[in-house]
């Protein structure tokens, strides 16, 4: 079955039968759904992403405002390679995410990052690309192919909450290293990021159900 054209409802009933731990997980859990995109410009979704790397939610939201508000008329490729790195690290980024925000900047302008080609290329070809810039990673890469393009075959086993939810669902007593989980998603293609939706589900739910700590 192709991932093309296919409802998140196929794609996640694909799913359940090729893993006897995922039809009550998915029971629990509900339907799958990706959340709304928080960026629509996919340059803002790769700044915003760099900003927000090992931050919390609202430590990293108050640095985004004023890193986003530093370009009159809205942040750009050019307007970001024009700003001092002075008005960034006055925003609050650190020297490596403002070195980060600007390489990426030069790229996506040198054409190294094809901003306007990225949704035709396919999921390989675009973590290679965004891999060179300073500060993205490959788990940058596919966090971005998930959440901002919506690509339903992304396997993201360097995600720890992936990995940990995998366990969880499995009842595993260790958590399988990225090299370990990496072949069991093969059997869920082309729905992978189905799956790996639901492994997080599962550790929001195991610490849900989990008894409060003493105190």
């Amino acid at each position: 079955m192709s991932a093309a054209r296919v409802s998140l409802a196929a794609a996640t009933a694909e799913v359940a039968g090729r893993d006897p731990a995922l039809p009550r997980l998915i029971e629990r859990a509900g339907p799958f759904r990706l959340p709304k995109l928080r960026q629509a410009d996919p340059f803002l979704a790769l700044a915003q992403a760099i900003v927000y790397q090992q931050l919390a939610g609202p430590a990293a939201a108050a640095i985004w405002s004023r890193v986003a508000a530093l370009v009159p008329g809205g942040l750009t490729p050019d307007g970001v390679l024009a700003a001092p790195d002075t008005a960034f690290r006055a925003a609050g980024l650190s020297s490596n995410k403002t070195l980060s925000i600007k390489d990426l900047a030069a790229k996506v302008l040198d054409g190294t990052v094809p901003l306007a080609r990225l949704r035709r290329m396919p999921d390989d070809e675009i973590v290679q690309r965004l891999s060179v810039v300073r500060g993205i990673g490959r788990w940058t890469a596919e966090m971005f192919l998930i959440f901002q393009l919506r690509r339903m075959d992304v396997w993201p086993v360097l995600d720890f909450g992936v990995r940990k939810g995998w366990a969880t669902m499995h009842g595993l007593a260790e958590i399988h290293t990225p090299k370990v989980l990496e072949p069991e998603g093969d059997r869920f293609r082309p729905f992978r990021t189905v799956v790996a939706g639901y492994c997080w589900r599962a550790v929001i739910l195991g610490a849900e159900a989990a008894p409060a700590a003493p105190v």
